[in-house]
């Protein structure tokens, strides 16, 4: 298999005139399509003449295994249009990811964990928003290592950039945890951490729907997802173009190869509609098969989602709020999908008998990827059987959906739960529950949130009245 030529796309975001280069060197270079990587990245999927690349200076070819150059990547393509932490606006994201400039030898996550959109552990270097405007948890999981670490200390943000050079510099040392790094980088670089005062907690959402045409304010956005992820240059040419008619500054990949465009004018949206229709763009795609991840160039991997979206939607399953993915024995990356199909390495023919290919059928605990704890469900199957067991185990989610898992094995248990509703703090996420009312305010308990006065501020994170959301609160008994 041809390993094709990546570009290195900074976050996953790029503006159009730059978009519009790469398009003109894929052309110029004989193709007609290119395709997006699960990193964010720009792919040239076919072969290509290597003595060409220095037409254009403004990019720089990668193929990763031979120039152990890594891609960036960041959930900027989900702000201002999924649920983010307050202080990380797109503005925010930009300036951070312009820190990145060296070429990295580490995979770097920089990720909200409110969105769904983008996943949080697929790093060797994930750094996740804290409720501390600024500062950013890190977990860590360098090549080797069987399991993420968290970083005993909070980053500042002007700090990402220099603190991921230093671990790359102290790789010699070959770290064996965290603990480790942490030494080695404290004493090689000034830094303006903050010590970790509670967990991480990301709050579960389902895997959002992101095609389409979508209002959000006075404007709109756009997803775009080819199910071949092969994306016609004459139209990305003119989308290029369109959105520099409408002063837009940015496109963003997704990890799940498709494009996001944000700021549309709501004035301009019949002028993108009849673009749309122009080039026959489909913006109806069915959630059964936009919720995959599978390897790029690989047509066994592609026939195979075809066949089982195909399954589904015959037997008309829901998968909302799933993902799936489909990988190798061999493969390095991190699983980031609820659900895995693993392809088994193929036994060695004997005589002439006909070898078929089995799989392995993982799920995330919780069906959460970002547990980063993945349960074998049934191995050494057929293709034939991974229908029914897929539609098994989907149907296992929306039953246990809310409650929690206690079996490793492949059973989820159901308890009773009561439902009790409960004020957020959108800030900080902290919770004011009127059963114990709020002691450092002298708010006595069984005081509904309604009557608390128009001064009642957060205890922890001092944010006022109005940043409180109703929530319903799900207590097992």
């Amino acid at each position: 298999m041809i390993e094709p030529y990546r570009l290195r796309i900074n976050g996953g975001v790029l503006s159009p005139g730059e978009l519009k280069y790469i398009c003109e060197a894929a052309e110029y270079l004989g193709l007609d399509a290119i395709s997006f990587g699960s990193r964010q990245d720009i792919i040239f999927p076919e072969e290509i003449d290597e003595s060409k690349f220095n037409k254009f200076d403004k990019i720089t070819f990668v193929k990763p295994k031979r120039d152990s150059v890594e891609n960036l990547s960041s959930s900027y393509v989900s702000a201002d249009i999924l649920p983010s932490t307050s202080w990380l606006t797109s503005d925010r994201y930009l300036y951070i990811i312009e820190q990145f400039k060296h070429n990295l030898k580490l995979r770097v996550n920089v990720a909200d964990p409110k969105q769904r959109l983008v996943p949080l552990f697929t790093g060797n270097i994930n750094f996740v928003a804290s409720h501390h405007q600024d500062y950013w948890y890190l977990y860590v999981r360098l090549p080797g290592w069987k399991k993420t670490q968290m970083y005993p200390a909070l980053i500042y943000s002007w700090d990402m950039d220099k603190i991921e050079l230093a671990i790359e510099q102290v790789l010699q040392e070959e770290p064996e945890n965290v603990e480790t790094i942490f030494q080695l980088v404290s004493d090689a670089v000034d830094t303006n951490n903050r010590t970790v005062d509670k967990p991480l907690e990301v709050p579960f959402y389902p895997f959002p729907y992101y095609e389409g045409m979508n209002r959000i304010g006075d404007k709109y956005w756009l997803g775009l997802y080819w199910r071949n992820n092969r994306y016609d240059i004459k139209f990305l040419k003119s989308l290029c173009e369109i959105c520099a008619e409408n002063k837009i500054g940015k496109i963003s990949i997704t990890p799940w190869k498709s494009f996001i465009v944000k700021g549309i004018p709501a004035e301009s949206k019949l002028q993108w509609e009849k673009f749309l229709g122009k080039f026959g763009i489909n913006v109806r795609h069915s959630m059964l098969e936009m919720n995959w991840h599978i390897p790029v160039n690989d047509k066994d991997a592609l026939n195979l989602k075809k066949y089982l979206v195909t399954n589904f939607d015959q037997n008309d399953i829901s998968t909302y709020g799933l993902t799936f993915g489909i990988t190798n024995f061999d493969s390095t990356t991190y699983n980031f999908t609820s659900i895995v199909i693993e392809k088994n390495k193929a036994p060695e023919t004997v005589e002439d008998f006909i070898i078929r290919d089995t799989y392995n059928l993982l799920y995330a605990k919780n069906f959460d990827p970002n547990t980063r704890e993945y349960i074998v469900h049934v191995q050494d199957v057929d293709m034939v059987e991974l229908p029914g067991l897929l539609m098994e185990l989907s149907k296992l989610y929306f039953e246990n959906l809310g409650n929690e898992s206690t079996d490793t094995k492949t059973k989820l248990v159901v308890s009773e739960t009561l439902e009790e509703e409960v004020y957020q703090c959108t800030e900080c996420l902290t919770v004011y529950n009127k059963v114990y009312g709020d002691i450092t305010q002298n708010i006595a308990p069984n005081t509904s949130f309604e009557v608390l006065p128009e001064t009642y501020h957060c205890s922890l994170c001092e944010a006022s009245k109005s940043s409180f959301e109703k929530k319903v609160l799900i207590n097992k008994v």
